[in-house]
């Protein structure tokens, strides 16, 4: 019976039915004597009849009722990103409900496919104009035109970083609902800082970490590189001699801290680098933070980020990401 309207029916009329016995079985008992009733057996029968009728209604409702339980948790693994559908087959009043839900998302999933294409195809017609506009630049510092050849790069390098943006959020659009099962953080973090190490190498800064080692946040692997490698990359440009990565476990999220001992950020430029719509670079000429990315990132995970001022005299930057389970 695929039916929930009529398995609810039919549970109601079981469940009456033997509700109905049991009570006109109490009725004769009542009003007359139990031997009055005539063979004890009659009493017996009605007593079985109307229990069974009435566990006979209750299995037929929880039955009924069974496979919405389980549709719950199939929706779940849809947003967490553990399933791509929700299978399986429902009473004939839910499969519709069931059948549109699963084509939206095969709309969904080829309208993000063709925005990924097109924005793909975007960054490799931009590259070629990109890569001249720099060769002019090139040519004009060689020529002696500083001036223009520094004016040249800041718009190259502009252009590049919001081509670079609209590419990570076609990604974080088709990587689908937020959802993993669990990255640990601490190999993430000892890679970035072997990594700032090189790439810093030359000025001799003290980078160091402290994570532990069974921390793990809810965040695909790339975009924990993503997100933390462009606060520590941006710590690590500012910092006169010292960074600290700090992280630990606050409840349902874990909380992430970078801290430099560098010249820092005022209250208000802090502000504006966190408001949405406004690139640190541009609030703050030369600063080269563009936390646009790293926010997009970190909402998209329904976490939050933030800056203050550092107890080592630089910047701090907290990132909070929900907890692996």
């Amino acid at each position: 019976m695929k039916s929930l309207r009529l398995r609810v029916i039919l549970a109601s009329v079981l469940w009456t039915a033997g509700l109905l016995s049991l009570m006109h079985l109490v009725s004769l008992i009542v009003i007359h004597t139990l031997p009055a009733v005539g063979d004890p057996h009659t009493a017996i029968v009605g007593t079985l009849v109307g229990t069974v009728l009435m566990l006979a209604g209750g299995l037929v409702a929880w039955r009924s009722l069974l496979p919405l339980r389980g549709l719950e948790q199939k929706v779940l693994e849809v947003t967490r990103g553990q399933a791509s559908r929700v299978h399986g087959a429902y009473p004939s009043e839910v499969q519709p409900v069931i059948d549109r839900l699963n084509a939206m998302l095969d709309d969904r999933e080829r309208a993000i496919a063709r925005a990924q294409a097109a924005a793909g195809d975007l960054a490799h017609a931009l590259k070629t104009p990109l890569a001249l506009l720099q060769r002019e630049a090139d040519a004009a510092r060689s020529a002696g035109h500083t001036e223009l050849a520094d004016a040249i790069a800041a718009q190259v390098r502009r252009m590049t970083s919001q081509v670079d943006r609209q590419l990570t959020r076609a990604r974080i659009a088709a990587s689908g609902p937020a959802a993993t099962d669990g990255s640990l953080l601490a190999p993430h973090v000892d890679g970035l800082v072997r990594a700032m190490q090189r790439l810093h190498a030359e000025r001799q800064l003290d980078i160091s970490a402290s994570v532990p080692p069974d921390l793990a946040v809810r965040v695909r692997p790339e975009d924990i590189d993503e997100i933390l490698g462009n606060l520590l990359d941006n710590a690590c440009k500012w910092a006169h001699s010292l960074v600290r990565v700090t992280a630990g476990r606050d409840g349902a999220r874990v909380r992430i801290v970078i801290d430099d001992d560098g010249e820092g950020l005022q209250p208000e430029a802090r502000e504006a680098a966190l408001a949405r719509g406004v690139r640190l670079d541009e609030a703050t000429p030369g600063s080269g933070l563009g936390l646009a990315i790293v926010r997009d990132l970190v909402e998209h995970y329904r976490g939050a980020v933030s800056l203050d001022k550092s107890s080592m005299g630089g910047l701090r930057a907290v990132v909070t990401l929900p907890a692996a389970t």
